[in-house]
């Protein structure tokens, strides 16, 4: 399963352009898990260092939510590995909360 399978079922047009788009431009390597929340983190990155807390910025904040819900679909099929990649992923996240401007 990929994230443009996911969100082709699950997301609004719109969304799933964006999913996909915001995958595609991380680039990265590793698993597809690793890479959706490489992608996520970047999203999210650059939301904040641009301080975009409009309503402009929400459909790129949906889709950094989104694909970090896609990595741990994507991870279903290891269940054994979800706490330890919600342990990364949540430091990964955290860290850029920290380095937010203002933080």
């Amino acid at each position: 399963m990929t994230a443009v399978a996911v969100s082709d079922e699950q997301a609004p047009e719109p969304l799933a352009r964006r999913v996909a788009q915001i995958l595609a431009e991380s680039g990265g390597d590793g698993s597809a898990v690793d890479r959706h929340i490489a992608a996520a983190e970047q999203a999210v990155a650059r939301l904040l260092r641009e301080e975009s807390t409009s309503r402009a910025s929400a459909l790129d904040l949906l889709a950094a939510d989104a694909l970090a819900t896609y990595a741990f679909e994507l991870a279903a099929d290891a269940p054994d590995a979800i706490p330890d990649l919600a342990v990364h992923a949540m430091a990964r996240f955290a860290a850029l909360a920290a380095a937010a401007p203002g933080a």
